[in-house]
């Protein structure tokens, strides 16, 4: 059944991109500067990473305590790569005033103009409207930028109780382009091709631009 952008699921249905799960476990206060290690005898020191490599016979894992906290997210691997590799990729899911640090709009009309401009012009979340029956009492967003690995035995183990639904096939497609836009991003001088001559009209419109040594 679909309602909104999402679908509900069988609980053994297979994992796929879009999956929306909730208490998922992510990491956070980690630093590597102070490290709550475990050594072999049950002890905990407060290292950092870098006197710990460079100590003779490091054998290369240790064990640390970090805290986690629950939170929804939602699969970003793809379908291809689901069935074997041993690890899930995820994005956290958040409300969409937290992800885009914003204050929110009262009027709908205000609303759509920031969705639809945004959705232009920021490639790092993935609009998600309000479901109640879904648990989202807000408008949310998925955040690229909060990235979540959890083994895929894990994730397996995890579908029944705690994966909520999927985005539908209209929504899928809309976020497999999203994913790739984010992820496939590079640096880009739009000028670096032109000739010395070009650059100099170039500049004289677009203002000053750094040349490159053929330029």
């Amino acid at each position: 059944m679909s309602e909104m952008i999402y679908e509900r699921l069988d609980a053994d249905a297979p994992i796929r991109q879009g999956d929306i799960f909730r208490n998922i476990p992510k990491i956070i206060d980690f630093s590597t500067d102070a490290m709550s290690v475990v050594d072999k005898d049950d002890q905990i020191s407060i290292r950092s990473w870098e006197d710990l490599i460079a100590e003779e016979g490091f054998p290369g894992s240790v064990e640390t305590i970090v805290a986690v906290e629950p939170v929804d997210a939602i699969v970003i691997t793809q379908d291809c790569d689901l069935v074997r590799s041993p690890e899930i990729t995820l994005c956290q899911i958040d409300t969409f005033q937290i992800v885009m640090k914003i204050t929110p709009p009262t009027v709908a009309a205000k609303w759509m103009n920031l969705i639809t401009k945004q959705c232009r012009m920021n490639q790092k979340w993935y609009y998600l409207p309000i479901a109640e029956e879904f648990g989202f009492t807000e408008k949310m967003a998925v955040d690229f930028q909060s990235v979540i690995r959890v083994g895929r035995e894990d994730i397996e183990k995890m579908k029944s109780g705690h994966r909520i639904g999927r985005l539908n096939d209209l929504a899928i497609a809309h976020f497999r382009e999203r994913v790739g836009e984010f992820f496939r991003r590079y640096p880009y001088d739009e000028w670096y091709p032109l000739t010395k001559e070009e650059l100099e009209a170039y500049r004289k419109n677009k203002g000053d631009s750094e040349p490159f040594p053929w330029q």
